[in-house]
């Protein structure tokens, strides 16, 4: 079961990384529920894929690194990196964890998105007091 969670996973990343819906309605439940880590929410396999779609009409995926799995009961958590190039110009890096609830029968019933930004920092390097960057701070 874990072998066959992970290769689902896989081709998910897969299709992002290929531009290629390579089964996106088999994948995903009917009513699957996709949760992106900086708020979008996709209720239904159509909308994922019209999703999935739309999104590739405006930027590429270029790296989409899976580091570990962790399995439990009917979840699987899927620690990985992230990188991709908008059309308009803007490049995005993180690193994440997906969040997988499976159906009885193999698919994708629920899977929420948990960013990190890459560019991290130790505040209190200088002294007891925290320092902090300046601006808008960036979920990812």
């Amino acid at each position: 079961m874990r072998e066959q969670r992970e290769t689902a996973v896989r081709l998910w990343f897969d299709m992002w990384l290929k531009k290629a819906d390579l089964g996106i309605l088999h994948l995903f439940a009917p009513d699957a529920v996709y949760i992106e880590s900086w708020g979008p929410e996709y209720r239904g396999a159509e909308a994922i894929r019209h999703w999935f779609e739309e999104w590739n009409t405006r930027g590429t995926v270029l790296q989409w690194d899976i580091l570990e799995f962790f399995h439990k009961g009917d979840q699987t958590v899927v620690r990985w990196t992230f990188r991709n190039w908008m059309n308009d110009g803007r490049r995005e890096e993180f690193e994440g964890m997906s969040l997988v609830r499976w159906t009885r029968d193999g698919r994708i019933a629920f899977l929420q998105e948990f960013g990190c930004n890459e560019n991290r920092y130790d505040p209190y390097r200088d002294g007891p007091e925290p320092q902090f960057r300046e601006g808008a701070a960036l979920w990812f």
